[in-house]
């Protein structure tokens, strides 16, 4: 506690400033979700306060951020799909999602996690990041033009034959849930079609037509309808946050951009009294805790969404622990990762509680924290304190933000947060896959289809996919590198290696040397053995050196056994040379050795194998 405030006037000068930068990024990413801007507001107040409290790293400044806000508008579109567009029904789960969310994270902390990040292939990481940004960019173009799906009246109406299903649909299944044998007595069915009223049928078609446009390819869609009936105060307002958000950085950055371009759009939409669109209504009063998500909830209804609430987690645990690093590098500290996840995860838990969004430590808010002052963990909960009393006091007034302006916002959001040091890479990578003529790299595949996937279908499938393709091409990459650096030869036809330049002549035709020069996995496994199959019946002693094989799977650890029965067969002597720990220990376990290879046939280095050689077997 003592640390806490011994930077009192710092910590507060940091946390306030970097609350001001988070203010109209919060807003925007609430209702870039779909649960409107107070999901935001609370998300950062929440996430803020509680990962700066119990985590890892005394500057770190944490809030909804864009990987996991597209994260979350993936799910809450899908989920208001399902409940007729109805956010009250959804919101149990969506919450519930959230909080599953913090608490794998807090387990991940515990178990430590953060020291596996770094196996992530840069790939994926580029193209999920350019993907998230393009998904943000994409589905904003349609606010910033003001065009709304869920109001076309010609879009709604084609959308009509599809809720007229769903409604059916929830009807068989409501009957199906009660017991009720439809075919066997089917005018029950009728009987309730017969109360379904136009109101009903439109609702659903509405909400079906704005739901429509949620995703990055239903945006796409419908941006022919978007430009045909464009609102032109709309697109004038989001072009003039987008103008004075760039602009306003070439003049000073001492003051954030962002939040001048939201108070001066805002002012001129407001003064000027024009007939704009204001975003949601911002509740006033304290946030209250969303008990619904443990009395109207079940097991089995968030079982589907187990996948999604680990996106989510290990996004916020990478997005994090990157910025705990950049922190490191601006302070000269270091931050404990295991804490650091055990306080997002926290955070993001009672966030979801309150019906916030969840979130990550934010590399720019944390930035501008430690160059405004910020020392300790102080700051990070002056920050959301400082969100919380902005919510109390000008809440109502925030509501009068025009829509467009937080689109303008998060069109700069997305095209700041694509990876554009990997998309200048691309044309650089070497080309290590032939697909007949065509030679292309496989970094450049990983990223381009995980760009591609998250962009346009799933985002969690995307980064599963890309995890999958980058294990297997590494895995093939190695397997290859060791195929070509692995050989077997005679040593009477081998450029002598420094310590065989004394071996007995009369002896190199009869004994063969396999080089084994990398892991020997289930990635290796057929190349080995296809240096095995060149060993002639002839010979007479094969020594494997082994002396760069510093893993063996099981895999592997088969195919040796397998190679070394079918020599000894051939009453081919086998010895082996500078075998490591880990392969040793593998042999051991199923007895390799000593029942194939004696311990006598085993030697530190090749010397000691020539001498015994020299000892023991005649030309």
């Amino acid at each position: 506690m003592k640390n806490l405030f011994s930077n009192i006037k710092g910590d507060a000068f940091g946390g306030i400033t970097a609350g001001i930068v988070a203010l109209p990024l919060a807003l925007a990413f609430g209702v870039s979700s779909g649960l409107g801007p107070s999901a935001g507001l609370y998300g950062a107040i929440f996430l803020s306060f509680f990962a700066a409290l119990f985590g890892g790293t005394n500057t770190q400044i944490s809030g909804p951020t864009a990987p996991l806000t597209a994260v979350s508008m993936v799910l809450i579109s899908g989920l208001l799909a399902i409940n007729e567009g109805n956010l009250e029904k959804a919101l149990p789960i969506i919450l519930a999602v959230f909080i599953l969310a913090g608490l794998m994270q807090v387990m991940m902390g515990l178990l430590g996690f953060g020291k596996y990040i770094k196996y992530i292939p840069y790939p994926v990481v580029s193209g999920f990041m350019t993907a998230i940004g393009l998904i943000i960019l994409i589905t904003q173009i349609l606010p910033a033009v003001g065009y709304y799906p869920g109001e076309d009246e010609v879009l709604i109406d084609s959308f009509k034959p599809q809720a007229e299903e769903i409604i059916l649909h929830d009807i068989l299944k409501e009957e199906a849930d009660e017991g009720i044998l439809v075919l066997e007595d089917f005018r029950v069915t009728m009987d309730r079609a017969e109360l379904i009223t136009d109101e009903d049928i439109y609702n659903e078609s509405k909400s079906l037509a704005s739901n429509s446009a949620k995703t990055a390819l239903g945006s796409v869609q419908a941006i022919p309808r978007a430009f045909h009936y464009i609102n032109w105060l709309e697109l004038l307002l989001a072009l003039g946050t987008i103008f004075i958000i760039y602009g306003f950085k070439r003049i000073t950055q001492v003051v954030p951009s962002t939040l001048v371009a939201l108070l001066i759009m805002s002012g001129i939409a407001v003064g000027f009294g024009l007939d704009y669109r204001p975003i949601e209504e911002i509740p006033g009063g304290f946030p209250l805790p969303n008990l619904e998500v443990f009395t109207e909830l079940s097991f089995a209804g968030i079982t589907p969404y187990f996948f999604t609430a680990l996106t989510l987690a290990l996004l916020g645990s990478i997005d994090s622990l990157l910025t705990s690093v950049v922190a490191d590098n601006v302070t000269k500290t270091r931050h404990d990762p295991k804490k650091e996840l055990i306080g997002q995860g926290i955070g993001n838990s009672i966030a979801g509680l309150f019906g916030g969004l969840p979130g990550a430590g934010a590399t720019i808010r944390t930035v501008v924290n430690i160059n405004a002052g910020g020392k300790t963990k102080l700051s990070g909960m002056i920050s959301g304190v400082m969100l919380l009393i902005v919510l109390l006091a000008i809440g109502p007034i925030a509501s009068k933000i025009p829509a467009a302006v937080l689109a303008g916002i998060l069109i700069t959001v997305g095209i700041g947060v694509m990876d554009y040091k990997g998309l200048k890479a691309a044309r650089k990578m070497p080309k290590d896959l032939s697909f007949g003529p065509i030679k292309l790299s496989s970094e450049v595949i990983i990223m381009v289809i995980v760009l591609l996937l998250s962009t346009f279908w799933n985002l969690v499938y995307a980064v599963g996919i890309g995890l999958i393709l980058g294990a297997l091409l590494f895995m093939k990459k190695v397997g290859d590198i060791t195929a070509k650096r692995s050989d077997v030869k005679p040593l009477s036809q081998e450029k002598a290696w420094h310590d065989a330049t004394d071996f007995p002549e009369e002896l190199k035709e009869i004994v063969y040397v396999n080089h084994l020069k990398g892991p020997l996995f289930f990635g290796s496994t057929s190349d080995f053995q296809l240096l095995a199959s060149e060993i002639p019946d002839s010979a007479s002693i094969v020594v494997i050196r082994v002396e760069r094989m510093d893993y063996m799977d099981q895999s592997g650890l088969y195919t040796m056994e397998d190679i070394i029965i079918d020599l000894t067969k051939k009453k081919i002597m086998v010895l082996l040379v500078d075998l490591l720990e880990q392969p040793r220990f593998m042999m051991e376990r199923i007895d390799i050795i000593p029942n194939l290879v004696p311990e006598d046939h085993i030697f530190d280095n090749f010397g000691a194998c020539t001498q015994w050689i020299k000892e023991n077997i005649k030309a």
